[in-house]
């Protein structure tokens, strides 16, 4: 690693591109798409390849555009972030959130022709309007939520996006309550929050477990597995903040949150009659754990 000529390590700008957009994130984005597939009884194919491409093209387009937005703000309470510390310029970010917006939408034109286009254009517009609008406002939780909602969906066959709906709205509520502890990452939050958030994993890991229609015991173990454990994983931490809201315990809750989302997904991918699908997703989590020590997620 060289030096700048303050004697500081300069990081590549490949290493540097990737805190931006927050690579080992990504592995949180396939998940989503094979949800939506499987809801709809078709998670495998070429064009599911394609779709899953896409959306972490779109993924990593709205983490550089998040810290374009937020470059003033970071320069005050995240300094170490790639534009503030002078890796990234504002304008080479910017330029990556458009950039991978085109290549999103492309893939998906690509994989499904212009049925594609009916989930693609909204959630690529949901992705900007939060990052440049909404993030600061009353409803980003919800906004947030509409990108992972709008994701799930993204993943059904064309013409099938209704059987994905409950799938999507589990992760959209997930989404939700992450949204809602990042907000306090860096003061802190009231005790009530953290304990809104324990409420709602709970909700979603019963809704992961009664959601769908397969009647396969196998399956039905599976979810509930998958289910148990994402509910261990988000509940562990939230207790952590509940007890102690410090910024540290909610960065924790938030940071388990977005790797605990793959557990969640491989619940609803079984609970559609997915099992090995579901097991692949899964596989995931400790990925995706360990790579969130290296390269923070939020």
């Amino acid at each position: 690693m060289s030096r700048d000529t303050s004697g500081k390590p300069r990081r590549s700008k490949l290493a540097s591109l990737a805190r931006l957009v927050r690579a080992p994130a990504a592995l949180t984005v396939p998940g989503d798409i094979l949800a939506g597939a499987a809801a709809t009884g078709r998670a495998s194919g070429p064009a599911l390849l394609g779709r899953m491409v896409s959306s972490i093209c779109l993924y990593w387009a709205g983490m550089a555009l998040n810290d374009y937005a937020d470059r003033e703000l970071d320069a005050k309470e995240r300094p170490n972030r790639p534009i503030p510390s002078g890796d990234i310029s504002p304008g080479e970010a910017l330029g990556v959130a458009v950039g991978l917006t085109t290549a999103g939408v492309a893939l998906a034109l690509a994989a499904d022709g212009k049925r594609g286009l009916a989930t693609v254009l909204p959630l690529a517009g949901a992705v900007w309007a939060y990052d440049l609008t909404l993030k600061s406002s009353p409803i980003s939780p919800i906004s947030m939520a509409a990108t992972r909602f709008l994701n799930v969906l993204a993943g059904a066959s064309p013409g099938r996006m209704r059987q994905a709906v409950p799938a999507a709205l589990l992760t959209g509520l997930h989404t939700a309550t992450v949204s809602l502890l990042s907000k306090y990452e860096v003061e802190g939050a009231p005790m009530a929050v953290p304990g809104v958030a324990l409420t709602a994993t709970g909700l979603v890991a019963a809704g992961a477990v009664l959601n769908g229609a397969t009647a396969r015991p196998a399956d039905q173990a599976s979810a509930l597995v998958l289910a148990g454990s994402y509910a261990a994983n988000g509940i562990r931490s939230q207790l952590m903040a509940v007890a102690d809201p410090s910024p540290r315990n909610m960065q924790g809750a938030v940071a388990s949150g977005i790797h605990g989302l793959t557990l969640l997904q491989a619940a609803l991918t079984a609970r559609a009659g997915s099992p090995g699908t579901a097991l692949g997703i899964a596989t995931a989590f400790p990925v995706t754990r360990q790579l969130g020590k290296r390269t923070s997620p939020t």
